[in-house]
């Protein structure tokens, strides 16, 4: 029975144990981050054409309009156009003789009175068949914008319905995206803000939020801690630093050592005149942006096996060390971040 005890401790043991190396794979919470980058361009996209197809329909409303006051003038063109007939015919046989005339004109002893009673017979018959044709074909077009007024109306109502299904759906899909992302920050030891049921401070939608900031005036609830405690970064970079410490870890046993990160304007003012010619001018550091970082722990020593391990593997999760920090000035120990490098499957 102890024997039995001691195998099932040890088994619970090593689920744990597999369970905590499964949530501290670097590669899950790569994964973790480009899924929710690209629900979000996504959802951006999806959004935009819905934005796009509001404007269409706006646009279409307007021309909707017009045609149905077209409509209204055609109808009102309508009924005009049978005016002129009625008033003819009301004329034409108020006039005296002229029901009597037609004999007259026949045997040829008409006067000029019975031929102008018969001139204006002419006139009605050839200006009535006008207004007949004249009615007949504003009653066409009549229909004709009435049936494509209607066709607009429903064609805008379900590109809209449509458009509106799919970026809910988008939205939905990106916030349990963002929520795994937070729940694996989570289990990794990060203290992330929440609003709602997405992440706050470390949603890696945010990371063109941030940007918007000027250089070293980007809110602290814009940005997401890291492991190393009182160190932060964009979203963006932050998680994909997360996921690189976690790969060091692997290799040497501890995370990566961090002197600095995001520095504020005035951290960058006291850092440039602290140490002359190895921090750059206030406001134009990519410290500022939250894309940067200083390392210790080995890192800062050049072809050092952590400084070199950095130089293998860093870009994988889009980090690099940038030319300049080879020579001028010389800082093994500085590294910045760039999405675009981001290699890792």
């Amino acid at each position: 029975m102890p024997g039995r005890v001691e195998a099932d401790v040890r088994q619970r043991a090593a689920t744990a144990e597999a369970a905590e190396a499964a949530d501290r794979d670097p590669a899950k919470l790569t994964q973790l981050r480009k899924q929710a980058e690209k629900s979000a361009q996504e959802l951006e996209e999806a959004t935009k054409a819905l934005e796009k197809r509001r404007a269409g329909i706006a646009a279409a409303e307007k021309e909707l309009k017009a045609k149905l006051l077209t409509l209204q003038q055609a109808e009102r063109r309508l009924a005009e156009s049978r005016q002129p007939v009625a008033q003819m015919v009301e004329l034409v046989y108020q006039q005296p003789g002229m029901t009597s005339g037609v004999a007259p004109f026949l045997s040829g002893d008409s006067d000029a009175g019975t031929l102008r009673s018969m001139a204006n017979v002419s006139q009605m018959v050839t200006e009535r068949q006008a207004s007949v044709e004249q009615v007949a074909a504003l009653a066409k077009e009549s229909q004709r914008v009435a049936a494509e007024a209607q066709e607009i109306r429903a064609s805008n109502l379900l590109a809209e319905a449509q458009l509106s299904a799919e970026v809910d759906m988008l939205r939905k899909r990106s916030d349990k995206v963002v929520k795994s992302l937070t729940q694996a920050l989570v289990k990794l030891g990060i203290k992330v803000d929440k609003v709602g049921k997405a992440a706050f401070s470390c949603n890696p939608l945010r990371a063109a939020t941030a940007g918007n900031y000027p250089n070293g005036l980007i809110p602290t609830a814009m940005l997401c801690p890291l492991q190393q405690k009182g160190h932060s970064l964009r979203a963006d970079a932050a998680i994909a630093f997360i996921s690189l410490s976690e790969a060091y870890r692997r290799q040497f046993g501890r995370p990566i050592c961090v002197t600095d990160a995001y520095r504020n304007l005035a951290e960058q003012q006291s850092v440039y005149y602290r140490r002359p010619g190895f921090a750059a001018v206030p406001g134009r550091s990519n410290h500022g942006l939250g894309l940067a970082v200083d390392l210790c722990g080995g890192v800062e020593r050049f072809r050092s096996a952590e400084f070199v391990w950095m130089e293998r593997n860093s870009k994988k999760f889009g980090w690099f060390h940038p030319d300049w920090a080879y020579s001028s000035p010389f800082e093994p120990w500085h590294w910045e971040y760039d999405p675009k490098i981001d290699t890792l499957p």
